[in-house]
């Protein structure tokens, strides 16, 4: 049914502006004030839904036009506002960057955006910049603007003095240690890694309500819209094990939730400290941080066997990212310390000085195509032949994917819900035929 609901797009100029923290500061000040908030974070991204996770209580989607669908972006949103108080939207980069960016998925779910900018160093020229960020796409609503890391209540003045008409300063927040959460080469430290997180965020909040942001944003209409039709039981019966620690976590949440409506059973197990996989018919090394834990990895004798069996019996193995770079004969961290880890692909990972892939890929089959991305930076040295390469959404950089008995390794993530069929044909080990003709039998 439609709902009326405040809702609005949290967006900056750039990356760097501290939009996701005040994201998580206004979600945790709305909850210490007994509202429900829904948040969501626009394209893919691994860490700051974590954290979102943490302040609102509440399950944190991914939502974009063209890895999940625009359908799923309307029925996600839809959903949420049937119970929610609020509902904010996390965005991605600068407002208008990206295909489709944070104001394409505004526009779509008809919400306005609310950009966050970095006012530090800044006076008069705050106006300007909010003037063409309001005034750069005439569809896209602009009431607000909150003004960051703001020096001094002079400083606040002169700022809300220079604004365009009809752009009103919802709030301005002074520089303080709650608004930061120290982050590393992939973003931001995972929660479970920030032993105050909790704590940190009431302090946030709590910045926030002294800068005036308690208040809630302009309610919306939010249409009704019908969820995907349901994937079937194409995985029932199966037992997928995941792993799921501090060195494998990148999991989109709506991935194990299709794996569970397609009736597979999910164990999660730790590489780090566990000594034996629970019984599988297939497993899932996600992406993480392995090249962080590479040490305690390569000293876990028993399930490094554990994995190597597992692999040796020819069952299906998915892995993404840092469980690709687990499965090489050889890592080197960033000291240049090389360990022993799995040696299912011979070659070294290693991590690089720079980032090495970015960007939205998509993999296509005859069972569909898949959708997702790619952000890391590392590298694979193999004498290992690709089974395919993913294509990237715009520009170039397709991502290698390689496939020998039951393992399919890549530095692709893959969005499951936008290929349930192929994902099912994956853990089942089926053959699949990619786009470049070549059959292979993989997990």
């Amino acid at each position: 049914m439609t709902r009326s609901v405040p809702a609005v797009m949290i967006t900056a100029p750039a990356s760097g502006q501290g939009k996701s923290m005040v994201t998580a500061a206004l979600a945790r000040l709305h909850r210490n004030a007994g509202r429900k908030v829904r948040v969501f974070k626009h394209g893919p991204d691994y860490l700051d839904p974590m954290v979102l996770e943490v302040a609102s209580g509440y399950p944190v989607y991914q939502l974009h036009p063209w890895m999940t669908g625009a359908d799923e972006c309307r029925w996600r949103l839809a959903e949420a506002a049937q119970d929610a108080d609020l509902i904010l939207v996390e965005g991605s980069m600068g407002l208008f960057d990206g295909d489709p960016s944070s104001a394409d998925l505004a526009k779509l779910m008809g919400i306005p955006a609310l950009p966050v900018i970095d006012a530090g160093g800044m006076a008069q020229t705050f106006g300007a910049l909010v003037l063409g960020l309001a005034s750069f796409d005439p569809e896209l609503p602009v009431y607000d603007v909150i003004a960051n890391k703001v020096g001094s209540p002079r400083h606040a003045d002169m700022l809300k003095e220079g604004l365009p008409a009809g752009i009103r300063l919802l709030g301005a927040i002074p520089r303080n240690d709650a608004m930061h959460i120290p982050d590393r080469h992939l973003g931001l430290m995972q929660p479970s890694e920030l032993g105050n997180l909790d704590q940190q965020l009431d302090d946030a909040a709590q910045v926030l309500k002294d800068a005036g942001l308690d208040q809630l944003p302009k309610a919306v209409t939010i249409a009704a819209a019908e969820p995907a039709a349901a994937p079937g039981p194409l995985l029932a019966g199966f037992r997928i094990a995941i792993a799921c620690d501090a060195a494998f976590s990148f999991i989109y949440r709506a991935n194990t939730e299709l794996l569970l409506a397609m009736g597979a059973e999910l164990d999660y197990f730790s590489p780090l400290l566990d000594s034996q996989l629970p019984p599988a018919d297939a497993l899932w090394l996600p992406g993480g941080y392995s090249e962080l834990h590479a040490s305690t990895l390569a000293n876990n004798i028993p399930m490094l066997e554990a994995i190597r069996a597992f692999y040796q019996a020819g069952k299906p193995i998915l892995a993404e990212g840092g469980g690709l770079m687990a499965c090489a004969e050889e890592l080197v961290d960033k000291e240049g310390i090389v360990y022993p880890l799995l040696g299912l692909i011979p070659g070294r990972a290693a991590i690089a000085k720079r980032l090495q892939g970015i960007g939205l890929h998509s993999l296509d089959t005859q069972d569909g195509q898949i959708r997702g991305h790619t952000f890391h930076r590392s590298t694979l040295e193999t004498t290992w032949q690709p089974a395919t390469l993913t294509r990237k959404q715009a520009g170039s950089g397709a991502e290698a994917v390689f496939c020998n008995k039951g393992l399919m390794a890549s530095f692709f993530y893959s969005y499951f819900p936008s290929a349930p069929a192929l994902i099912a044909a994956i853990f089942k080990g089926e053959p699949l035929t990619f786009d470049n003709n070549q059959e292979n039998t993989h997990a």
